[in-house]
C-alpha cells in the first residue's frame, strides 16, 4: 500500500456515514462481465473496500464477495453495517491479496486505487484473476455540484470556494489529477479487451449536511483537520452558512441534489 490513510476510528465512522456507493456503476460492471459469461459468478474482491458501501452491492451477482482493506478501523465499521451472508472482509494490503492465482472473477477498487502502489496492484490483480475475469477501477472528481431550485449556480460558486481552500492540503502522491492516475493505469493495462469512460454524472439526493459530511471525508479535509482543527471547523461552518443563505433556508437537513462525476475503466483478462 503506497499511502495509508482513513485509518482513524473517527474518520472511519464518518466514512461509513457519508460516503455513497454507485449502484449504477455496479450495474455497468456486471453488464460488461455478462457480455462474455452470462451467469452467476463465483468470487468478487473489492480492494480498498473501506466501510463496505460498494462491497455489499456486489452480493446479488456473486456466490462470495470479499472486501479487503489495510485499515482495521475501516473494516470494523464495515462489519457494523448490515451485510448479506455471502459478504465477508479481510485485512491486507492492496498489493498482497489472500487468494490463489486464477481464483477471482472480479477485482474492483472503488475510489481507492489512487492510493495503491499502482504497478504492484495491477500485477496482483492479474495474478488472482481467472482467464476472462474482470478488473474494474472507478473513482470521481472532487468537484461535486449541487442542484437546488434556481440557485444552483450560486451554490456551485460556493462549493468551488470549499474545494479551493482544500487544494493546498491535497496529498502529493495524488499529483494534480486523480483522473490522470486512472488514465495512466488504463494505458499500462495490457489486456486488449478494455474500455475507458471519463465522465458519468450521477445524482443523489442528500441533506445539505450530508454533502458537507462527504467533503469532510476527503483526505485533504482530514489533513487540514489534523493540522488545524479549529480552521477546519471554521471552513465547514462558513461554507454551510453561505450555502444555507443562498438557498434561503435555515436547516442543514434541507435536501439537495448532489451531482458526482465518476470516471471508470473496465478490462477483461485474456
Amino acid at each position: 500500500m503506497a499511502v495509508r490513510l482513513f485509518e482513524g476510528k473517527d474518520h472511519a465512522a464518518v466514512y461509513l456515514q457519508y460516503r455513497v456507493a454507485p449502484q449504477k456503476l455496479i450495474n455497468r460492471i456486471i453488464s460488461y462481465m455478462e457480455k462474455k459469461t452470462p451467469k452467476q459468478f463465483n468470487l468478487a474482491v473489492d480492494v480498498g473496500c473501506g466501510s463496505g458501501q460498494g462491497t455489499i452491492h456486489l452480493s446479488p451477482y456473486f456466490t462470495k464477495v470479499v472486501g479487503t482493506d489495510i485499515s482495521a478501523a475501516q473494516l470494523e465499521m464495515a462489519q457494523t453495517n448490515s451485510s448479506p451472508p455471502n459478504v465477508s472482509y479481510r485485512q491486507c494490503p492492496a498489493e498482497e491479496q489472500p487468494f490463489a492465482s486464477g481464483e477471482v472473477d472480479l477485482v474492483t477498487a472503488m475510489t481507492a486505487a489512487h492510493w495503491f502502489d499502482r504497478k504492484r496492484f495491477l500485477q496482483e490483480a492479474d495474478r488472482v484473476l481467472r482467464p476472462g475475469g474482470c478488473l474494474a477501477l472507478l473513482s470521481y472528481t472532487m468537484d461535486m455540484e449541487l442542484e437546488y431550485g434556481d440557485v444552483s449556480s450560486k451554490l456551485n460558486d460556493i462549493c468551488k470556494e470549499f474545494y479551493t481552500a482544500l487544494l493546498p492540503f491535497r496529498n502529493p502522491y495524488l499529483g494534480s489529477s486523480s483522473l490522470k492516475i486512472y488514465s495512466d493505469m488504463f494505458d499500462s493495462c495490457s489486456y486488449p479487451d478494455k474500455e475507458w469512460n471519463d465522465c458519468l454524472r450521477l445524482s443523489k439526493t442528500l441533506p445539505l449536511s450530508g454533502y458537507i459530511g462527504m467533503v469532510e471525508t476527503f483526505s485533504s479535509y482530514q489533513i487540514l483537520k489534523q493540522k488545524d482543527p479549529i480552521e477546519a471547523e471554521r471552513l465547514s461552518n462558513d461554507i454551510r452558512s453561505k450555502l444555507l443563505s443562498a438557498m434561503q433556508v435555515s436547516s442543514p437537513d434541507t435536501e439537495v441534489s448532489v451531482v458526482i462525476k465518476y470516471f471508470y475503466w473496465l478490462a477483461r483478462k485474456p
